[in-house]
C-alpha cells in the first residue's frame, strides 16, 4: 500500500466506445479531488473484455480526457497486460484456504437455482466443494471462488452514501477464476487498485452494490480498503437515465460542438456537487473547494442552459491567445478548415469585442464574421434588407466624412453623429447600412468596435463598396 498520507485516485474506463459525459464526471471528481491534496491521479484502462475493447475506444478516451485538460501521473496502466498478477493472487487465496476450487457445473448451478425457485428458497447459490475434501477433487475443470462470510453483516462506508449495510447471507461464493484459469473483472479491479496504492475509489453508484463483494477479497488478502465515494448517476432533464435521446453523449462531440472546455468542466463540476450557491468557478477555485462532502446523494439533471450559460461566462474571461487556440482546435474537430495566419491576427485583435454573450465558438466565429471576411462583402438576406437607396444614401454621406477623422472611439462616434444630425435621423437608422457594409450581417459587435478593428482604410474601402453597389 502506498504511504496513506498521500491521495491516489484512479479512473479506470473500459474501452468500448466513446468518454461518455458520466464517465467524464468521474474523471473530473477524482482529478479535483488529487490535485487539490496533492495526491495522484491514475488512469487504468479496464480492457478485459477483449471482444469488445478496441485501440479506437481507448484513443478516443484519451482524447477525451486530453480536450478537459484532466492530465494523469504515470503511465497508463492496461488491466488485460496484468492478468497474471489477478491471477497470482487468486492462487495466494487458495494456498491460504479462504478461496476453494469449485467443481460444479453451470447445468448443476442451473439446476440447484430451479429447484430453490421451486422451492421458494434463495436462488444465491452454495456450492458443496466449499469445504470439500481436495482428495475428493476430480481430475476436471474447475473455477476458483472466494470463501463469502455465512453470517453477520459488510458495512460499505461511504463518503457519499453514507453506511450501506448488506448481510452476508446475500453474499454468494464469487467466482474468481474461471475454469480456463483467466481472472474475473471483480478480482482484477481490487488487485489493480491494491497495487496502484488507490486511496479513494470515486465511482458511479452503479458500482456500490460490488463494494461488498470486492470487500471481500481486501479482507481476505489482509489488504486495508479504500475510502468508496459512490456518485449518483446523471439523468437527463427529463429525469429519466441520461441516454441518446437526449442528445449527445460522448465528450467530443461536445468538442465538436463549440464547447469550451473550461465551461465543461465547471459545469461538469457543478453537476452532482456544490459548493454553496457558487455557480461560476474557475479551475483553481474548483480544485480548492472540492470534496467529497459537497456530493449529493441524488442523480443530477443535464441542463444544456445551464451549461451555454456557464461556457458564456468562461469565453468571457479567457485569455484572447488561449481562446484562438482552443478555437482552431474546435475547427479541426468539427471538420472546417483552419484559420489563415492573417485571420488568425484579425480575430486576435477583435477578441475583446467578440468574447461577450458568445456561448459557443460557432457563435463566437458568427461575431468574428466582418474580420474574417474579405471585401466585397457580400451581405446576407436580412442584412441585405438594410442596402436600399436610401441607406445607401446615407453611407455616401459618411464616408467623405471619416476620411478625415483620427481613428479613436470618440472621434467616430462624433463624426456620426453630426452626420446623422445633418440628415435629420438617428443612429439607429445609420447601424443597420453599417452593419451591412462592414459585416453583411444583421447582428454584430457594435458599429464603431467594427471600424477599429478592421482600420480607416479597409473601413473606407467597404462602405465605398456598399453604397455605389447597385440595388
Amino acid at each position: 500500500m502506498s504511504d496513506v498520507s498521500q491521495v491516489v485516485t484512479r479512473f479506470a474506463p473500459s474501452p468500448t466506445g466513446f468518454l461518455h459525459i458520466g464517465g467524464a464526471r468521474t474523471a473530473l471528481f477524482n482529478w479535483l479531488f488529487a490535485r487539490g491534496r496533492g495526491g495522484k491521479f491514475l488512469l487504468r484502462i479496464e480492457d478485459t473484455d477483449r471482444a469488445r475493447s478496441t485501440p479506437e475506444a481507448t484513443d478516443a478516451i484519451l482524447r477525451g480526457l486530453d480536450w478537459l485538460g484532466l492530465d494523469h501521473d504515470g503511465e497508463v496502466i492496461s488491466q488485460h497486460a496484468r492478468a497474471d498478477r489477478h491471477a497470482e493472487v487468486a492462487h495466494q487465496l487458495l494456498a491460504d484456504g479462504k478461496a476453494y476450487k469449485c467443481f460444479s457445473s453451470q447445468e448443476e448451478i442451473a439446476a440447484f437455482r430451479e429447484a430453490a425457485k421451486a422451492r421458494g428458497t434463495s436462488t444465491l447459490f452454495r456450492s458443496p466443494w466449499r469445504d470439500a475434501d481436495p482428495a475428493s477433487h476430480p481430475e476436471a475443470p474447475f473455477v476458483v471462488r472466494i470463501k463469502a462470510p455465512l453470517d453477520g453483516a459488510t458495512v460499505i462506508r461511504d463518503a457519499v452514501q453514507g453506511d450501506v449495510t448488506i448481510r452476508n447471507d446475500q453474499l454468494d461464493d464469487m467466482v474468481l477464476l474461471r475454469s480456463d484459469g483467466t481472472p474475473v473483472y471483480m478480482l482484477a479491479v481490487v488487485v489493480d487498485d491494491h497495487d496502484m496504492g488507490v486511496t479513494h475509489a470515486i465511482r458511479g453508484d452503479d458500482h456500490l452494490n460490488n463494494a461488498a463483494r470486492q470487500m471481500m477479497i481486501y479482507q481476505a488478502m489482509g489488504w486495508d480498503v479504500p475510502v468508496w465515494a459512490h456518485i449518483p448517476l446523471i439523468h437527463g432533464p427529463d429525469g429519466k437515465k441520461l441516454s441518446k435521446r437526449h442528445g449527445a453523449l460522448g465528450v467530443e462531440e461536445y468538442q465538436a460542438m463549440g464547447y469550451p472546455a473550461a465551461g465543461m468542466r465547471n459545469y461538469l463540476a457543478r453537476l452532482g456537487w456544490s459548493h454553496g450557491d457558487d455557480e461560476f468557478f474557475t479551475d483553481g477555485q474548483a480544485i480548492e473547494w472540492f470534496g467529497l462532502d459537497g456530493i449529493g446523494k441524488s442523480p443530477a439533471r443535464f441542463d444544456f442552459k445551464k451549461l451555454e450559460n456557464l461556457c458564456g461566462q468562461h469565453i468571457a474571461v479567457a485569455d484572447d491567445a488561449a481562446l484562438l487556440q482552443e478555437v482552431q482546435a474546435y475547427l479541426a474537430v468539427s471538420g472546417q478548415p483552419p484559420l489563415t495566419e492573417a485571420q488568425r491576427a484579425k480575430m486576435l485583435s477583435a477578441m475583446y469585442c467578440l468574447k461577450e454573450r458568445a456561448k459557443t465558438f460557432p457563435e463566437l466565429l458568427e461575431k468574428a464574421h466582418f474580420a474574417l471576411t474579405s471585401t466585397p462583402i457580400e451581405p446576407d438576406a436580412k442584412a441585405a434588407k438594410n442596402l436600399d437607396d436610401v441607406s445607401r444614401g446615407i453611407l455616401d454621406r459618411l464616408t467623405p466624412q471619416l476620411q478625415n477623422a483620427s481613428w479613436t472611439r470618440e472621434e467616430l462616434e462624433a463624426v456620426t453623429a453630426r452626420v446623422g444630425e445633418t440628415l435629420g435621423i438617428k443612429f439607429g437608422k445609420m447601424a443597420g447600412p453599417l452593419r451591412a457594409a462592414l459585416a453583411g450581417r444583421a447582428v454584430t459587435p457594435s458599429v464603431f468596435d467594427m471600424m477599429l478593428v478592421l482600420g480607416k482604410d479597409e473601413t473606407i474601402l467597404r462602405l465605398t463598396h456598399a453604397a455605389t453597389e447597385a440595388g
